[in-house]
């Protein structure tokens, strides 16, 4: 007899068949798939081979056999087999047991190859521009290799610093864009391993590489946030072809390559990006070029300081392309191109005219009165330019500048059925279109409800993480650019829900532990291109994010060896806090930064009630990683750290007699009830505060980006949905529904949307999404305790919506709510939990004979267990399955 689930969504590192793995014990994970409820593994068998051969030949051939292990663990499972080599391919499959100790067929056959594990595996040389004459222009690089059998396999490992675009036998290898990931230079840079079996061939081949300056190499010369620079660009390169006959050739950057300047005259991270078509030769990335005076030969150089380590984030991609929705002429020969969305990418473009005839593209999110592009708050001059070779039509798309925007100025070029004046003979735009990059990120949540503007809502805050996520979270994808660290954290769980990022949030950590300097300060931004002052360099509610979102991020993905990577760091910071602090108070920072009716500094919440409500947090949260890793001296001294701060916040910031904290803002009794400060007599008291004011003020809030978050999460906890539907509903000022009513279509970094400027594209006041998923649909994922194989669906239906679902995807497989209100008094509840998970499921409903499943009334289902009653909700337990409850919330005829 087999178990009645069977294993899939093989997984290592996170990936499905990820071919640049680079630790030495890559860690398998695994789900699942079953039509019966109920099912759970007691047990997993996983064996990895060399070949797909060898792992169907068994034990005499396996790299490693993990023998029959008795575990429900599925995730995160170290290799600990023989020793594995660079770039060698592996083959695994596991094979699991149920509860009643019945092994499933063994799973599908997973792979994946490893990186470069040790530096003298490049065998490749760093390689710039051999003259010192350097014109702006940005270098290409070429050589000449010939193969001399079949090839079965081409990879190549490549480092362009600071973006690279790799070519073969001219053709772009690929569809990865802005490659590598940014990072602090001096200590990481990241290589790309990527397939190239395709663009390979026997004979004569060439390789061909653009250089893009990126972060690291900040030119300015155009609008810039700053100016600095890692070195002049730079490449190190390895294409290792297998032959049918199974051996190998390598082909390996050196300075026997050739090297010109190309064809980008101007690039940089935020002043956009110059090409001249004019010097772009054919033909330059093939074997049979005849190279001209402008190729010289390249030469070694020092390479960066970083380590190289293999990429492991989704590359970023051209994910999505946008057509015009509108085009005005604003004056004669300026047309303004709206794509009716705001994103983050570039332009692609089809243009036909003269030799020399240049094309210039303004970015923007706003427009002028006079309907041109507005750049006062992306900030400019920032634009795109285009210099026509004359040979035809001529396709064009940036390489290496991207920006955030909606609509393009085109100057220079007359759109297709436009007639110019006779004086002029203007280049014709055949074809402009807007391309969104974002990282090619699996998509783990989706939401909706027949609340059409809350869809609405959920929509704009997609756009904007989006827009905002590259190989970092960006604030804004236009004027800065930068990895500001409290939305790391402020909006982990509503990033998590919707999106699969372990591999981002690793990158992250990764990204604050080299920024966090020697005394234990982690700056606000990381990597820390720039170095701010005052409170824009050193923020707890920013610098914080490295416990939060660690924490978060481990509770989600189950990641522990990062907590244990990260650990000292993250110690470290809560030592350098408590260095700050008086009294275990902390008093400064950026405090609740855009809190309604201000455009930074707070104006409701002084700010060392949020600096010091973050540091109790840290030490809570520090209080449960110790336990975690069994650090038990650490685990009491957080544990008393924690316990003096919450009394020392009560003693300053709690007036008793007043029964209110601080200034009574909404941020001021929302932070330490959510967090768990307030004395237990006194928290039905600050809820009341909170609901107050909340009503005073029009059913409106009065906190930023740090105390809106903990608002929601103190009114979701206490039972007070209606109020945050309320905040959802409104349409005036301060509201999501305002900003989209004045024309938003991403979130906006002030209240007031498009109506106050700044930036129209900043995530941070995404909260709602996670309330959309956890509360109103009610797929609560515990981000406080592990809870890897136990969820809670709590759902809460609210007045005047008819219906909600949500689903995410988990390791082991989705879970699912869809609850609609079928008649008065009548919810229909349908629950979908995935194997190895059991589930409480908060039925609202006040007694256990109000709920029917499957036509049946609940203490007849042997697959359902009653637990008993939270207020108005009847609690019960469920393994996986499929489910379906009516409860009857009102009288019953």
């Amino acid at each position: 007899m087999a178990a009645e689930f069977r294993v899939i969504g093989l997984q290592v590192e996170y990936s499905a068949r990820p071919i640049g793995v680079d630790r030495p014990h890559p860690r398998f994970s695994w789900g699942y798939e079953s039509d019966k409820r109920a099912q759970s593994q007691s047990a997993y068998r996983i064996v990895v081979a060399s070949s797909p051969e060898r792992l169907a030949n068994g034990e005499a051939e396996l790299l490693w056999d993990s023998g029959k292990v008795v575990s429900s663990s599925h995730r995160d499972i170290a290799y600990a087999g023989l020793p594995l080599r660079s770039g060698q391919a592996y083959y695994w499959k596991v094979q699991a047991w149920d509860a009643n100790g019945q092994p499933t067929d063994d799973s599908e056959t997973g792979e994946w190859e490893m990186a470069l594990l040790d530096p003298g595996d490049w065998e490749a040389q760093w390689i710039g521009m051999a003259d010192e004459e350097n014109t702006g222009a940005l270098p290409i690089f070429r050589s000449v290799f010939r193969l001399d059998k079949e090839v079965a396999r081409a990879k190549a490992y490549i480092c362009g610093l600071g973006h690279y675009e790799l070519r073969l036998n001219g053709r772009k290898v690929g569809d990865r864009v802005l490659e590598p990931g940014w990072t602090n230079y001096d200590k990481t840079c990241l290589y790309s391993v990527i397939d190239a079996t395709e663009y390979v061939r026997k004979g004569d081949n060439a390789i061909g590489v653009m250089l893009g300056n990126g972060f690291f190499n900040v030119t300015g010369g155009r609008y810039s946030k700053y100016v600095g620079s890692f070195g002049e660009p730079k490449l190190i390169a390895r294409l290792e072809v297998e032959y049918d006959d199974g051996t190998t050739a390598k082909v390996v950057s050196g300075d026997h390559w050739r090297a010109s300047r190309g064809p980008i005259a101007f690039a940089c991270m935020y002043g956009g990006e110059d090409y001249d078509a004019r010097l772009w030769t054919p033909g330059w990335d093939e074997a049979d070029f005849v190279e001209d005076d402008r190729w010289h030969g390249t030469r070694t150089v020092m390479g960066p300081s970083g380590k190289l380590r293999a990429q492991d984030l989704p590359p970023l991609k051209v994910m999505k392309v946008f057509q015009p929705v509108q085009l005005n002429e604003c004056s004669p020969g300026v047309y303004v191109y709206d794509f009716g969305q705001n994103f983050s990418g570039w332009i692609g473009i089809d243009v036909e005219g003269a030799a020399g005839s240049n094309v210039k593209l303004t970015y923007g999110e706003l427009l002028n009165a006079d309907g041109t592009v507005n750049q006062t708050w992306t900030k400019g001059p920032s634009y795109f330019s285009y210099t026509l070779n004359g040979e035809g039509i001529e396709t064009w798309s940036p390489r290496f500048s991207y920006s955030g925007f909606r609509y393009i100025q085109v100057e220079g070029a007359v759109p297709a059925n436009h007639v110019p004046p006779a004086a002029e003979r203007l280049p014709t735009l055949r074809r402009i279109e807007g391309q969104m990059i974002y990282p090619d990120v699996s998509v783990s949540g989706a939401f909706a409800c027949s609340e059409p503007l809350w869809n609405r809502i959920h929509e704009n805050i997609n756009w904007a993480i989006l827009s905002n996520m590259k190989s970092l979270l960006t604030d804004c994808p236009h004027r800065e650019k930068l990895g500001w660290l409290e939305q790391a954290h402020l909006m982990g769980p509503s990033i998590m829900y919707n999106y699969y990022v372990p591999h981002l949030y690793r990158k992250i950590m990764d990204d604050v532990a080299e920024a966090q300097l020697e005394n234990g300060l982690v700056p606000d931004i990381a990597p820390e291109y720039t170095v701010f002052e005052d409170g824009f360099r050193d923020s707890p509610e920013w610098g914080s994010a490295y416990i939060i979102a660690g924490w978060y991020a481990y509770n989600w993905y189950g990641d522990r060896d990062m907590l244990e990577r990260h650990y000292d760091g993250m110690k470290k910071y809560v030592v350098y806090l408590t260095s700050r602090s008086e009294n275990h108070l902390l008093s400064h920072g950026l405090g609740d930064w855009c809190d309604v009716g201000s455009d930074g500094y707070p104006l409701h919440t002084p700010i060392p009630v949020t600096a010091s409500a973050i540091y109790y947090y840290n030490a809570v949260l520090m209080e449960k990683i110790t336990r975690l890793l069994g650090k038990s001296e650490d685990e009491r001294y957080f544990l008393e750290l924690a316990t003096s701060i919450g009394q020392s916040f009560n003693a300053e910031f709690l007036d008793e007699n007043a029964r209110r904290y601080a200034t009574g803002s909404q941020t001021s009794h929302a932070m330490p009830l959510a967090l768990g400060i307030v004395p237990d007599a006194l928290r039905k008291q600050m809820l009341a505060n909170i609901v107050r004011d909340f009503q005073q003020r029009g059913n409106s809030p009065s906190g930023g980006e740090v105390g809106l978050r903990f608002l929601l999460k103190a009114l979701t906890e206490g039972g007070q949905a209606e109020i945050v539907a309320s905040l959802l509903r409104k349409t005036d000022h301060p509201s999501y529904g305002y900003q989209i009513s004045y024309g938003a279509t991403t979130l906006t970094e002030l209240w007031d949307g498009p109506t106050a400027g700044l930036s129209q594209n900043h995530f941070m006041f995404g909260h709602p999404e996670e309330w959309f998923y956890s509360s109103l649909a009610g797929i609560r994922i515990d981000y406080e305790e592990p809870r890897f194989q136990r969820i809670a669906i709590t759902p809460h239906p609210v007045e005047g919506v008819r219906w909600a679902r949500a689903h995410h995807d988990l390791v082991q497989g989705r879970v699912s709510v869809y609850w609609r209100q079928e008649e008065a008094g009548v919810l229909q509840l349908d629950v979908t939990i995935p194997v190895n998970t059991t589930a409480v499921i908060h039925v609202p409903a006040a007694s256990m004979n109000d709920i029917l499943e499957n036509g049946q009334q609940i203490g007849k289902v042997p697959d359902v267990e009653f637990i008993g009653r939270l207020g108005d909700r009847t609690l019960i337990h469920v393994g996986s399955g499929e489910y379906r409850f009516t409860a009857y919330t009102g009288d019953r005829v």
